[in-house]
């Protein structure tokens, strides 16, 4: 298979898992109890650490320079949201001083991000994968913020968080292409990307059945 043929496959089997975390259902959430943007958020400020983390920690650990440059430009988003993020919840009345997002640790996700060892599998699960997921989820946590009232947290995210996670996801796009070339980059690719997605569905289920948690941006 060629990486062309190999990146587009990847890419429709993606796809067809994503549909599981945005099913029409729950497209259409009402705001209750502490559902609300604030918490959202407050879940939000760990994702974008863990996720500018996880990128610096593979930026120093490839001398490819393409990749590099990647993971370099990534953190740099990340951590620009981490501080838009902030501002919101300050705007919207919260004190973000006493919030440490990693207080309990780092999540399931980071750890087996962190545990990957190849550029090829960081590529594919990271920011092919794990961006695309991003996509998904700020697009419902969009359509919540919308039907709560709150369009300053709706722009944010539609002008600003979700085109940046569209073009890291891209980015992983144009790195598999020259980096999967061989039967053993590829499987490895596709066994990174099944997992994190795995991963994401896991994390969705655990957080709606313990904390009625749904439409969380990011990942």
């Amino acid at each position: 298979m060629t990486a062309d043929e190999f990146v587009a496959a990847l890419d429709a089997d993606n796809q067809q898992l994503l549909a599981r975390l945005a099913p029409d259902a729950t497209l259409a959430p009402e705001v209750e109890g502490d559902l609300t943007v604030v918490n959202l958020l407050k879940v939000a400020l760990k994702n974008e650490v863990e996720a500018t983390e996880i990128a610096a920690r593979w930026l120093v650990a490839t001398d490819d320079v393409d990749v590099k440059l990647a993971f370099a430009r990534q953190v740099g988003d990340e951590a620009k949201h981490y501080r838009l993020i902030a501002d919101r919840l300050r705007a919207l009345g919260v004190d973000t001083a006493p919030i440490d997002p990693l207080a309990k640790g780092v999540g399931p996700l980071f750890r087996y991000l962190d545990s990957l060892t190849t550029t090829v599998a960081r590529v594919a699960a990271g920011q092919f994968t794990r961006e695309a997921i991003a996509v998904v989820k700020n697009r419902q946590f969009i359509e919540f913020c919308e039907r709560a009232g709150d369009r300053d947290t709706a722009t944010l995210y539609r002008d600003v968080i979700e085109p940046d996670e569209r073009y890291h996801h891209e980015l992983g796009r144009r790195l598999l292409l020259r980096l999967a070339t061989t039967p053993e980059a590829q499987a490895s690719a596709r066994a990174a990307a099944r997992r994190t997605l795995e991963l994401a569905e896991e994390l969705q289920r655990v957080a709606l059945t313990s904390a009625g948690i749904h439409h969380a941006p990011g990942c």
